[in-house]
């Protein structure tokens, strides 16, 4: 794990080399639940092997959640919806 954000109590962190972020209850450790980006950005885009998914940041004045990737061209608002 790397990337780590900390977002309505919750600890989110991106799976190295994966395109998939975990939710981690700080409390207790345990996985909320899982947030899976895959084909979020098209994989033809990027030039290189070393472009994952890499970066998550709250922005917590507007309730927003960014992520983007080592070498991506673009950076990405999603939304997340909790069951």
């Amino acid at each position: 794990m790397n990337e780590l954000e900390y977002i309505h109590g919750e600890i989110y962190a991106n799976l190295w080399q994966t395109d998939r972020i975990v939710r981690i209850s700080p409390r207790t450790g345990r996985v909320l639940g899982w947030i899976d980006l895959s084909g979020l950005i098209d994989k033809h885009q990027l030039a290189n092997a070393d472009a994952v998914l890499n970066g998550i940041a709250y922005d917590s004045k507007r309730d927003r959640v960014f992520v983007t990737g080592k070498l991506w061209p673009s950076l990405f608002e999603i939304k997340v919806i909790r069951h």
